[in-house]
């Protein structure tokens, strides 16, 4: 059976989604197409931890669907300005666990990741696909990418709740 590593840039897919269609990314379809006839040996969501209630309840979503939430606090600046993100862990864990998996699945737009899809690809000799929002997404990291999957359509929630809607929508 393949081995699948996963890496979710939490904060990217948030606002990218977001911009892009008004929506929210549907965590559990996105789960069940990335790990459909696959062994998950990680799969892991970066996000930044605010303390509030709403975010600690989607933490739990994602944890009860499969994702180890990494959390790293969020820092407000003297000067107004915000540091947070997870770029470096990011990189590590998908360095560490390229061994131990057949494809490395990463889920952001962000270019920065385009020399790790890379790296993975050359020297781990394993398969990258990069989930992304086609116009959000950078295009050297599609480039780099083994395959680009849009993130579109069912991968979409039209409902602000976390929870997958039951409703039928068109």
């Amino acid at each position: 059976m393949t081995r699948v590593a996963i890496f979710v840039d939490t904060q990217n897919v948030y606002y990218t989604v977001r911009e892009a269609y008004g929506k929210h990314f549907d965590y559990r379809r996105f789960w069940a197409q990335a790990t459909a006839n696959r062994e998950v040996v990680a799969a892991r969501c970066y996000a930044i931890d605010k303390g509030d209630a709403k975010q600690r309840e989607f933490q739990n979503i994602l944890r009860s669907i499969g994702f180890d939430v990494r959390l790293k606090p969020f820092i407000q600046r003297a000067d107004g300005s915000a540091k947070g993100d997870w770029d470096v862990g990011i990189t590590l864990d998908a360095i560490e666990y390229a061994e131990k998996a057949d494809v490395v699945v990463l889920v952001s737009g962000d270019g920065d990741f385009d020399l790790l899809a890379q790296k993975i690809r050359e020297v781990h000799g394993k398969r990258v696909e990069v989930y992304g929002v086609p116009r959000l997404t950078a295009a050297s990291l599609i480039n780099a990418a083994s395959e680009f999957i849009p993130i579109e359509g069912d991968l979409l929630r039209h409902h602000t709740s976390s929870m997958p809607s039951t409703k039928k929508t068109r």
